[in-house]
């Protein structure tokens, strides 16, 4: 591992490099936070699939991709002088310090929930209107159902059992199944949102990360179908000309990988 002194060397060469890229490239010269933003999420993303993948070699690259953005938009400011790299690392520094009195101040935690709802009793102090007020509105509906449900909880509005969680789910289904039985396609629809709350809600309470696990049965999905679709091909055979008992074959083939 490196020492402390050349990890800030490294960083201080990322610096550099990113002043003489903003200085003399036509395509870094050009770029704003606005025309950045796109491909911020892109690598986020990407950075998301390396992780689920547990490719440590991917990750690390697109950990340095992610982290030439945040120098990149910190350069773009300083070019203003609205804030620069040292402003947004002391920011930081000072709000993880200020939400964590356990560790700077004489304030006594018991366990991890206890952590979680001071965060959020410090961010109501610091200003905010609402917990909910830090839910990203562009994030896509599972992961923000996610972090309402998280933020709630913070500030002790759940439930106290798995148990009592399953139960609202098994609720819920019910009363989709009604609205299916009387074919109203908006009522469907609320009580579907309603199902996928409940099921997101439940996952939190198993300690599962509903996202994670959605995009592991996508991926596994992905690479059964597309064996279904090898062994197809190699028997000259077109899936749309195949019985779904034909292609049962080869996907439990695929199962068994």
């Amino acid at each position: 591992m490196n020492t402390r002194q050349q990890q800030l060397q490294g960083f201080d060469r990322l610096l550099t490099i990113m002043e003489q890229l903003r200085a003399q490239c036509p395509w870094d010269k050009k770029q704003t936070m606005e025309s950045l933003r796109h491909l911020t999420i892109e690598e986020t993303y990407e950075l998301g699939d390396a992780i689920l993948e547990n490719d440590l070699e991917e990750v690390k690259g697109e950990l340095g991709d992610l982290l030439l953005h945040i120098v990149f938009y910190a350069k773009i400011a300083s070019e203003t002088d609205a804030f620069d790299i040292a402003d947004v690392t002391n920011q930081i520094c000072d709000k993880l310090i200020s939400r964590h009195p356990h560790i700077y101040a004489d304030v006594t935690v018991e366990n991890e929930q206890q952590v979680k709802q001071n965060w959020e009793n410090l961010k109501l102090k610091e200003g905010k209107t609402s917990v909910l007020q830090g839910v990203p509105k562009s994030l896509p509906a599972l992961v923000k159902a996610n972090r309402i449900q998280d933020k709630v909880a913070g500030v002790g509005f759940d439930w106290e059992h798995p148990e009592q969680v399953f139960e609202k789910l098994q609720e819920e289904l019910a009363e989709l199944k009604v609205e299916v039985a009387a074919k109203n396609q908006q009522k469907m629809e609320a009580e579907f949102g309603d199902v996928l709350f409940s099921m997101i809600n439940y996952a939190r309470f198993l300690n599962i990360d509903p996202e994670n696990a959605l995009e592991r049965t996508n991926k596994k999905f992905i690479k059964r179908f597309q064996y279904l679709e090898k062994k197809a091909a190699q028997q000259g055979k077109a899936l749309k000309d195949m019985t779904l008992a034909q292609m049962d074959v080869y996907w439990e083939q695929a199962k068994s990988l």
